[in-house]
């Protein structure tokens, strides 16, 4: 029997016989659930430093669960631990080698505790630390998304409405339509973890427990902003999880709509931007294709995340307080979670800066959808006509540009003026695309010194996270 492989149930004591090896495999978690060993760790110190200072543990006792625990955290560091599955998880297979490594002295560390608070604390510090690696590379994303807009304020692009050209704009105010959906996902985030930012550890089985604990010392001591206030909730609820996925399933939407553009802007249909070669593939039989598969890929992944966000709000729906083993379920899809949001963060923190746009073939994309049609309407009510009558106008002469393959701003004066003579020469000032988007001189628009200035008010927003 290797050095951890002792089975004896620590909670066996009321059973008759053994558990069945089917259920015992089917009932435990630790294949995944090890993931939280270094949590496990800390939340077993703080217990521990905090039964010290109550009196419940001696120095020398504490000193030896300290000890103890640093010999199993090197152990899993270094790939040495064992893991037992009749041992059922991650809490237990911890304490069991702690007891061998230092004798009774380590099944004194559960006192006061139930593996209820235990793993709704792990819990806690795992998606704790995984929100602030998100929230670096969310926000190494839209640093890039920023920067790459700062570089192509006057980049001229159609804008769609219906994937049809509806009115010129520029690639860098595109841009900062995808920072402002990351800028409120980031907000999300954080207002996540504040709410998740409370210790449960003291809660105990569902009810607290009788030893003189100070849970504001251990709150404290895992950087909690304070205890949980009622020992029921405490242990049985998992709806920081549930906001968590609410927040990566709205996330992964908002990537996944970035990802349908950068598809279509890559084809040859479009032909708006080259990614660079590490972030596409080739085809086994078809030697001229450049897929972009890191778009495609994220925008399949948030299939499986909204997947996870049901899965979790189903598993809740009808739990009656206090914990329920339905809760053992929680985790595989908050972890995947975590893993799918993380993974696809990453690929586009470093394939949006290196986004190569194609500036003519946007610009001629543009000039050909009659984007400026809207710009002559508003001409023409600069001229006194009513909105709906210089609709109409415009229409006609749309309709006689597409007859004829011609541009509004491709057609001589003359022909403009039989649709309305009141049109003078200065319709060309509006109808060229460079005038188009540096009309629209507000906060908020397309105009070149609008993006800038938007580009810097957003970086300024990240250097004051």
């Amino acid at each position: 029997m290797s050095k951890q492989q002792d089975t004896s149930k620590l909670w066996g004591g009321r059973f008759s016989e053994a558990t069945d090896s089917f259920v015992q495999r089917f009932t435990a978690s630790v294949s995944f659930d090890q993931r939280m060993a270094r949590e496990d760790i800390a939340g077993s110190l703080a217990h521990a430093e905090m039964l010290g200072a109550v009196g419940v543990l001696t120095p020398a006792e504490l000193a030896d669960i300290q000890r103890g625990l640093a010999q199993v955290e090197l152990e899993i560091s270094n790939g040495d631990f064992d893991w037992s599955v009749e041992l059922e998880d991650v809490h237990m297979n911890i304490e069991a080698r702690l007891t061998q490594l230092i004798g009774v002295t380590g099944k004194k560390l559960h006192t006061g505790r139930s593996r209820n608070d235990q793993v709704a604390t792990d819990i806690r510090l795992y998606l704790r630390s995984a929100i602030d690696a998100i929230a670096a590379e969310l926000t190494r994303l839209q640093r890039g998304a920023i920067e790459l807009a700062s570089r192509n304020t006057d980049t001229i692009m159609p804008g769609f409405t219906h994937l049809q050209t509806a009115q010129p704009v520029t690639f860098g105010h595109h841009l900062l339509a995808w920072n402002e959906m990351l800028e409120r996902d980031y907000g999300r985030l954080r207002d996540c973890r504040v709410r998740l930012n409370q210790s449960p550890l003291g809660a105990a089985a569902l009810a607290g427990t009788t030893y003189p604990i100070d849970r504001t010392l251990t709150a404290a001591a895992l950087g909690f902003d304070r205890p949980t206030e009622n020992s029921l909730d405490s242990v049985s609820d998992r709806d920081f999880a549930i906001e968590f996925c609410a927040f990566a399933a709205l996330l992964m939407t908002h990537l996944s709509r970035m990802s349908e553009e950068l598809v279509l802007w890559t084809s040859a249909q479009f032909n708006f931007i080259e990614l660079p070669d590490r972030f596409c593939t080739g085809s086994s039989i078809m030697p001229q294709k450049k897929n972009p598969d890191v778009p495609e890929l994220v925008r399949g992944k948030v299939g499986r995340v909204n997947g996870h966000l049901v899965s979790l709000l189903t598993l809740m729906k009808s739990q009656p307080l206090a914990y329920n083993k339905d809760n053992q379920e929680d985790k595989e899809p908050l972890f995947d979670t975590v893993d799918t949001v993380l993974d696809s963060l990453r690929a586009f923190a470093g394939m949006v800066p290196a986004i190569r746009p194609k500036a003519e073939q946007m610009r001629e994309a543009a000039r050909r959808g009659f984007s400026t049609a809207t710009d002559l309407a508003d001409y023409l009510v600069g001229k006194g006509l009513p909105f709906r009558d210089a609709h109409e106008v415009v229409g006609k002469a749309v309709a006689h540009g597409v007859a004829n393959g011609l541009d509004l701003a491709e057609m001589e004066l003359a022909t403009l003026q039989e649709f309305c003579p009141d049109i003078s020469a200065d319709v060309f000032e509006v109808l060229t695309l460079e005038g188009s988007v540096a009309a629209r001189d507000h906060l908020g628009g397309t105009a070149p010194q609008q993006v800038a200035a938007a580009a810097q008010r957003a970086l300024e927003r990240l250097l004051e996270r």
